[in-house]
């Protein structure tokens, strides 16, 4: 695939010479056994971003402005997706040049731990599974590849792969247990147990009849069960047994008061493990996992009739419990903030481009979203202020992710092929 345009004009942190990974002799460097042995964080006083604009002459201008710490530019096309490690300062990038990497966020020039070779087509998805022991990322090609970590997150070796589907169209690994699962473009789902050996296959289901959009896992305190909520283009909810593969609930048009749309995200709480699914129409159904009872339906934003249906599309949704909110993001740029106790709009904020992804950072008030507008921003979502905002890129933020140890740093996956690294200020 091409090479994302670079702008010789923008001024980059010096990085190292291309090709040069992480030696042996650097891997206390980069992962410590102690927080305090990570090297420091040099403080950049320069503030710099950049955003395109037109002037009255119909020129493009460019905003010299960038406030990351620093940037990963290894890819050669964009990147779709981005993770870290649960405890270590790791990062994975998958992107549109066929391959991931999995790279150190913690030192002032990114350090390459290892390039994630073998996919087929664009890397989409992925995630550490249980403790961070198990790395898993999939293709568009249908292609999945497990990796185990050796030497404290050192190394990191090919475990096994598979390839089961055409296309997969995300991957999902439990946060606490040594598994993961995988939905396809056929509308198919499969859940898989990880050993050192290898993998276990524990299900395959075959309930969509169009692809399978999302899912997630739930019930997550339950270390004897391991259950899945899937969506689909179909208009259909499915509640999985991952051990059994058994169908625990199937959600259809009848449940849903004759709604018949295709339910493209899921966010649940983790407190009460109510799961909120965003539809590409604006709506929001509130569910139940635990029965498969359907609690509520929110109408995000209303369709005029002359209004694009796809500007409704719920492309992000956050929980919040200690503030009692629901975040939605849509196409149209629209932030919505739901006060979970009456389902009724508490505030909103308006973006200039199309809500990308949303976080809540855990115990506090600040949400974290991004934007096709190439940007991501922290708003108080008690007030909706705005705190504080990430520039840097001249495309969209595709993807991003949360370090929360101190500071606060966040990581993103950009359209331009670019993941700039940016230390939030408290």
């Amino acid at each position: 695939m091409s090479e994302p345009i670079r702008d010789p004009e923008i001024e980059q942190p010096a990085a190292e010479e291309e090709g040069e990974y992480v030696t042996i002799n650097e891997v206390d460097e980069i992962v410590p056994e102690d927080e305090n042995d990570a090297e420091p964080i040099e403080d950049d006083d320069e503030d710099e971003s950049h955003d395109l604009s037109v002037n009255q002459e119909g020129n493009i201008e460019l905003d010299l402005s960038n406030n990351s710490r620093t940037f990963f530019d290894t890819h050669k096309d964009s990147i779709f997706t981005v993770f870290t490690h649960p405890t270590l300062p790791l990062v994975v990038t998958g992107g549109g040049d066929d391959t991931a990497y999995l790279w150190t966020t913690h030192t002032q020039v990114p350090k390459v731990v290892t390039e994630l070779e073998g996919h087929k087509e664009s890397v989409i998805s992925g995630g550490f599974a249980g403790n961070g022991s198990y790395l898993i990322t999939g293709d568009m090609a249908g292609k999945v590849q497990i990796f185990k970590s050796t030497k404290r997150g050192q190394k990191w070796d090919l475990l096994t792969s598979l390839e089961e589907v055409e296309e997969v169209v995300w991957v999902r690994a439990h946060p606490t247990q040594d598994l993961f699962a995988f939905g396809a473009r056929d509308g198919s789902v499969w859940s898989y147990a990880i050993t050192d050996q290898g993998v276990d296959i524990l299900m395959t289901g075959f309930s969509h009849s169009l692809e399978c959009t999302t899912g997630e896992f739930y019930d997550l305190q339950n270390q004897d069960s391991a259950s899945l909520l899937t969506t689909s283009e179909d208009g259909t909810i499915v509640g999985w047994n991952c051990f059994t593969g058994q169908q625990n609930f199937k959600i259809e048009a009848e449940q849903l008061k004759g709604i018949i749309t295709a339910w493209v995200t899921i966010s649940i709480d983790p407190v009460s493990n109510i799961a909120a699914v965003g539809s590409r129409n604006g709506q929001i159904a509130i569910i139940n996992p635990g029965n498969g009872s359907v609690l509520n339906i929110l109408q995000a934003i209303e369709i005029g009739e002359n209004d694009d249906e796809f500007d409704a599309s719920i492309e992000a949704l956050a929980w919040n419990r200690s503030q009692s909110i629901l975040a939605a993001g849509l196409v149209s740029g629209d932030v919505i903030l739901f006060d979970i106790n009456t389902w009724k709009p508490r505030r909103s904020i308006k973006l200039s481009d199309a809500v990308t992804k949303l976080i809540f950072v855990e115990n506090t008030p600040f949400l974290f979203g991004s934007s096709m507008n190439g940007k991501v921003y922290k708003w108080d979502a008690r007030t909706g202020a705005e705190l504080h905002v990430c520039v840097g890129h001249y495309m969209g933020v595709l993807d991003f992710a949360l370090q929360t140890k101190d500071p606060l740093t966040v990581i993103t996956a950009g359209d331009d092929g670019v993941s700039l690294v940016f230390d939030i200020p408290s």
